[in-house]
This record gives C-alpha cells, structure tokens and sequence, in this order.
C-alpha cells in the first residue's frame, strides 16, 4: 500500500515539477506520511533519486523544443553542483533553522511581485548577452545551488523567479533553464544522500519509473500552452508553497 502510495506521489511530483518546480512539495510529505520512522535524510535522500529522473527526462524534452543557452547554462551548472554540494555539507554543521522562518516571508514576497507584475515572464526578451549573461546565470546557479543543498523548498521556483525577473526570461524559457540548473544540484545532494548511504533504492525504482511518466506529461503540457500556462502553474505552486512552509515554520 505504501508503494502504492508513494509511487502515485512520485508521479504527480514529477508533472508539477517537470513545469515549474516544487515537486517536492507533493512526494515529500508522501514519503514522511508513509514511513513515519524512517530517518529523515533517508526520506530526503530517496526522494532526490527519483525526482532526478524526472528532472532529466523534462530538461532533455525541453531541450529539443526550446532554444537553450548552452554556453550560459553549462557553468551555471556546475556552480549549481558545486554549491549545492557545500551546502549540503554545511547543513551537517549548522542548523537551517533561521531560514525556515525566513522563508515563507521571501516566498510572500515573489508572490506579490508576481501577481502585480501581469506582464512580467510573458514575453522573452533577455536582457544579457555573452559574458553578461554568463555572469548572471553563474550567480543564480551558485546562490540557489547552495540554498538547495543547505535547505531546499522552492529551489525550482526560486530559479525561475529570478531567471524571468534578472534575465527577462519569459516563463517558459526560465522553466527550461531552470530544470538544467536544478537538474546539476539535485545530482549533487543526491551523491552525498548515496555516500551517506541514505537512499532506498528499491523504492526509488518505481518511484522513478512514476516521475519520469508525470514529467513527460508535464513537459508536454507546458509546451503545448506556452508561457501563459508555465506562469498560472508558478503562482499555484508558490502559493502552495507559502502555505506549506508557514504551516512548518509557525505552526508544528
């Protein structure tokens, strides 16, 4: 029945991801009310290697749609890694607490910007070029690589945020960057949950299987309704997500 359940999560996780981010939001809490004993990095370990899958499989359909800044995005990449690795690392020294609060606060914050700004995201209109470029997508892979392995709710949101907003992306193109950026700091808090030996692998199978069919139907979604739709889904998302992290910080 648990097996059921979480493989059931894991796909919706990976349609809600594969369009805007924050699957995690739905296959977490599966995994917490399905093995309540279990230890927490396990949880979190488990749900990183199946959600990768899914991320993969929408950044390459993506890829093959939308025209990709491969010189801006690849370095991005791997300060995504690199950051999310250190974070990840750092967690394990310090406590995230302080963020916990903070964050619904922030999430309030694009919300509103978001929801004023009707315009803003729907058309593509980059703001940078060349080296400009370069440096812009390398600090928002390094700062959110890190906030992903230090603490992580709204990673794939909070990339496309800054994506539309700095870059002047439009939602659909802040999407596609945003999966290979989230795709790079997944991989790397995904080796550390594997050298830590926190992943349950023959739960991550199916679960895996389940993510990459949602996302296919995601990705296939979000390209058929373009940025309108990738904008709606951002909004529903975060708004979730200020309601979850609130809950979690106030409230428990």
């Amino acid at each position: 029945m648990e097996l059921f359940f979480t493989t059931f999560a894991s796909a919706l996780a990976g349609f809600v991801d594969s369009i805007v981010g924050g699957g995690g939001l739905v296959l977490l809490p599966a995994l917490f009310a399905a093995y309540p004993s279990a230890a927490p990095a396990t949880l979190f370990g488990t749900n990183k290697s199946a959600s990768v899958w899914g991320t993969t499989f929408a950044a390459w359909q993506y890829s093959r749609r939308v025209q990709v800044s491969w010189p801006a995005l690849l370095p991005a990449a791997g300060l995504a890694m690199a950051g999310s690795f250190v974070g990840a690392w750092l967690v394990t020294q310090v406590s995230p607490e302080f963020l916990r609060r903070l964050l619904p606060v922030v999430l309030v914050a694009v919300l509103f910007y978001t929801l004023i700004r009707k315009d803003m995201g729907r058309h593509h209109a980059p703001r940078f070029s060349g080296r400009a470029e370069l440096l812009a997508t390398c600090s928002i892979g390094l700062t959110i690589g890190f906030y992903d392995g230090f603490f992580g709710p709204g990673t794939g949101s909070f990339f496309v945020f800054l994506l539309v907003r700095w870059l002047g992306y439009d939602f659909l193109n802040a999407s596609v960057a945003a999966k290979i950026l989230n795709l790079s700091s997944n991989l790397a808090a995904l080796v550390l949950f594997t050298l830590k030996g926190h992943v349950w692998w023959h739960l991550a199978l199916p679960m895996a299987i389940a993510n990459v069919a949602g996302s296919l139907l995601g990705t296939r979604m979000a390209l058929q309704h373009g940025a309108g739709f990738v904008r709606g889904m951002f909004i529903v998302v975060v708004s979730a997500l200020i309601c979850k992290t609130s809950y979690d910080a106030f409230l428990r």
